[in-house]
């Protein structure tokens, strides 16, 4: 289980990552954030930006140290991170990087109820998406290649995390495709013949029916059953 923590939103994260480095004001730390690409590593919404800081302000995980004046510019308020939030910085990314959370991406979202289309356009579409993701691969990997020559890899490894994930998941759609497109694909034909009949199969019928009983186990993989149709 994730610790419960005093500011929670990832962004609260960002701003300690980058108030680490040197003290700044609050248009400092977001121009840095987004430079450092670090709203394409975390989910978090700019719209509380500003919350976000008042609330690590109010749990003395940073600290306002002076006001400064620029130009006709309204006087901005530089902060720094206190000890607390120096130590609530490396707990929090002790958390992330050793323990594994449950991520719901769209694609899986997409899968569970993938029996929805007729097998062939099921594979046409699995097609052109391991397409635009061999092509996203290639210059991702080009612009991590032009990174490392002038960047330390330890301020990449996220990207390298990316891109063994893309790797990884277009390796499992060719094997998947490749067992669509053979015909070896385990309930294929059950499939193709629900979409070409629209009569659902007495063993899908069943396994529906199984798995809607009050005594069905609700984690059970049976419940994809009734995604058919």
């Amino acid at each position: 289980m994730p610790k419960r923590r005093k500011v929670g939103n990832l962004l609260a994260l960002a701003v300690l990552s980058a108030l680490v480095q040197r003290p700044m004001h609050p248009y400092e730390i977001a121009t840095a954030l987004r430079a450092w690409g670090k709203d394409q590593d975390m989910e978090f919404k700019w719209g509380s930006f500003y919350t976000v800081i008042g609330n690590l302000d109010k749990h003395h995980l940073i600290e306002a140290v002076e006001s400064v004046r620029e130009g006709r510019r309204p006087e901005r308020t530089v902060y720094r991170i206190t000890d607390a939030g120096r130590a609530e910085l490396v707990d929090w990314a002790r958390e992330l990087v050793s323990t594994p959370m449950a991520e719901q991406p769209r694609f899986r979202a997409g899968l569970s109820v993938l029996a929805a289309l007729h097998p062939d356009e099921a594979t046409d579409l699995l097609r052109q998406r391991l397409d635009l993701l061999e092509a996203a691969i290639r210059q991702d990997r080009e612009v991590l290649d032009a990174h490392l020559r002038e960047i330390p890899r330890l301020f990449l490894v996220e990207s390298e995390y990316d891109l063994a994930m893309r790797d990884a998941e277009a390796a499992w759609l060719r094997a998947l495709l490749a067992e669509l497109t053979s015909g070896s694909y385990p309930g294929l034909d059950t499939w193709r013949t629900f979409h070409e009949t629209g009569e659902m199969p007495a063993e899908l019928t069943e396994l529906a029916a199984r798995s809607s009983s009050p005594e069905a186990n609700p984690d059970s993989r049976s419940r994809r059953a009734d995604t058919i149709g």
